[in-house]
């Protein structure tokens, strides 16, 4: 394995998490948690894990991601912020 190219990914796996915990906009949250997914999918690949990169990929990556959008399409705000 490249080390170098793990710990990009890894950079950019915490990167990704503190940026979800620390936003307030629920949109910018939702599209980090589906960056943070696909940075796993990238981790898991480069770990010769397949079959979990693939699951990863389609059900945290994509269909999280798409049903968090909705979810916050669909709600409405209290507050204008």
């Amino acid at each position: 394995m490249i080390w170098q190219l793990d710990l990009a990914i890894l950079t950019l796996l915490i990167v990704c998490a503190v940026a979800a915990i620390s936003v307030k906009d629920l949109l910018a949250t939702a599209i980090l948690f589906g960056a943070y997914s696909f940075m796993m999918c990238l981790l898991w690949s480069i770990m010769a894990a397949v079959d979990v990169a693939f699951t990863e990929a389609s059900v945290g990556a994509g269909v999280s991601t798409v049903f968090f959008v909705a979810a916050v399409f669909r709600t409405t705000r209290r507050t204008k912020d």
